[in-house]
């Protein structure tokens, strides 16, 4: 099952266990269950602190199996295939039931040994979804540290009657006792908050008594985390906040474009920030969104940012780098049918559409590429661009114009989203050229039509563009003094990560350079 380039990797990182663990499968006669037979007796193998038996009488799915400790029946149970991007999450939850200890905070981790109540969670995941394992490796995490709480990570691959009955189309799709609790990229201090009923309010006031910050970073994306980096390298008081630590590139598979790295993954780029950032005297706030934006009432006062837990941070001068979002096409039945068909994740919900017909939305580069790759995986791809032409690169175009199950329609205009109700069952378009309609019979729709900046919040503050775009001038100030901005969000052309790192790395250098010349904070 395991290669040995893998086996060799693994046999290293079970050399760190310090407590024996025990690999209790339940299986049956099929085929899933006979490679996971031999994957776990291959892990069983690699270390005299891990042992492998079959229990196949007991009320669970099969096959699955618990990762837990000898004489315990508590732990992360994974059910089908723990492999591909979850082959992490398989790692670490050996790990962690043998007695390493996690790196989250030690807050976060009391936090969870506390919560008080019965979770059983369970999450649905693809093994080419590369937002699926954060979440898994947080549920596990949690079932490991609280023997109130369980969960198990279903492929849904493997149980694809399950993922029928529950009509789940996105994934990560999570389930806390037996109800609908959340779906997409979720961290583990969300997971924890969204059930600890008091823990939005206790954060609220401990933000509020944080002292001044010299800058105060908003958005922990590339921009946000280079800004960071430059602020406090110049020895002052530097906050950094973000909902998710990573921004936009946590939704970006490869990356091959910045310089100096010749490939890697959204995830794997984002974790190299965080290392990067907590090399330095940085106060970082997660999981935390701006709300609103009260600039200083003159020089010398503070600026003062009101969060979403009802938390208000005070700072002599400001970076706004909260990024973009995906854009929505705003169509009748797109909000409706969101997660019931209309998706924008091709990487992660692609194999849940597996032999079925969707449709693509947009004509640019994400829009081909994700055609591309549905290609392999669904029965037909209908790409529908809006403009007489599409703007991907001509190589791109070359690919998808080669492949035989999909069809390109230019001119297109989306009209609706249409569904049953439960979930979506097609889209009308109208032909601009003829301005006749046309619907198609479709099982999802995967929307790639660019992104719109994260700054509704700051009505009233900051001049934006018609876009919502911040206006920035060639040192990223604002209209606002002590005020500045970087990244996706602000009117600089031209949407990457290494420009986003850059302008952030400027934004800093400006907002120390008006932090020298200006009085200091009352």
């Amino acid at each position: 099952m395991l290669d040995t380039t893998m086996k060799t990797q693994l046999k290293a990182y079970l050399e760190r266990l310090t407590k024996p663990v025990e690999l209790i499968a339940s299986l049956d006669d099929s085929a899933k269950s006979s490679e996971i037979r031999e994957l776990l007796a291959d892990i069983a193998g690699l270390s005299e602190k891990v042992s492998f038996v079959e229990k196949n009488d007991q009320p669970v799915r099969k096959p699955s199996f618990l990762v837990t400790n000898p004489g315990s029946e508590h732990g992360p149970r994974f059910a089908g295939s723990p492999l591909g991007h979850e082959f992490t999450s398989l790692v670490l939850a050996l790990l962690q039931v043998g007695g390493h200890p996690s790196k989250e905070a030690e807050s976060l981790l009391e936090q969870i040994r506390q919560l008080d109540g019965e979770f059983h969670f369970e999450t649905y995941y693809s093994l080419t979804c590369h937002n699926c394992p954060d979440v898994v490796q947080a549920l596990n995490l949690m079932a490991i540290l609280n023997p109130r709480i369980t969960h198990t990570a279903i492929d849904g691959g493997a149980y694809q009657n399950e993922i029928q009955e529950r009509n789940i189309m996105g994934v990560p799709a999570v389930f806390l006792n037996g109800k609908e609790f959340g779906q997409g990229r979720m961290t583990l201090s969300e997971i924890v908050n969204k059930i600890d009923t008091g823990a939005e309010k206790r954060a609220a006031a401990e933000l509020s008594n944080r002292d001044a910050y010299d800058v105060l970073i908003v958005g922990s994306g590339p921009a946000g985390a280079a800004a960071a980096i430059y602020s406090a390298r110049k020895g002052i008081r530097t906050g950094l906040m973000g909902e998710r630590f990573g921004g936009q590139i946590l939704d970006t598979v490869d990356i091959e474009n910045y310089i100096s790295v010749p490939k890697t993954e959204g995830a794997k780029l984002a974790a190299a920030l965080k290392v990067h950032v907590d090399d330095y005297a940085v106060d970082v706030i997660d999981t935390q969104s701006a709300t609103k934006l009260i600039p200083a009432a003159g020089e010398g006062q503070l600026h003062q940012i009101e969060t979403a837990s009802g938390g208000v941070l005070k700072a002599r001068s400001l970076i706004i780098a909260t990024g973009a979002r995906w854009r929505n096409m705003n169509v009748p039945g797109e909000e409706q049918y969101r997660t019931r068909g209309v998706t924008y994740c091709p990487h992660c919900d692609g194999p849940l559409f597996k032999g079925k017909r969707v449709a693509v939305i947009g004509g640019g580069n994400s829009g081909v590429e994700a055609a591309i790759d549905l290609a392999g995986i669904v029965e037909h791809v209908t790409l529908l661009e809006f403009a007489p032409e599409m703007k991907a690169d001509s190589v791109l175009q070359d690919k998808v114009r080669s492949l035989p199950n999909v069809d390109i329609i230019l001119n297109a205009q989306t009209l609706e989203v249409k569904g049953d109700g439960a979930k979506l069952t097609g889209l009308q378009y109208k032909d601009r050229v003829t301005e006749t309609v046309h619907d198609l019979s479709l099982a999802g729709i995967f929307v790639q039509i660019g992104l719109l900046p994260n700054t509704n919040w700051l009505e009233g503050t900051v001049e934006r563009n018609r876009i919502g775009e911040i206006i920035i001038d060639a040192k990223c100030e604002t209209t606002v003094k002590g005020v500045f901005a970087a990244g996706d969000c602000t009117t600089v052309p031209y949407k990457q990560i290494i420009i986003a790192s850059g302008e952030g790395a400027k934004a800093s250098l400006s907002a120390f350079d008006y932090l020298i010349r200006s009085q200091p904070a009352k």
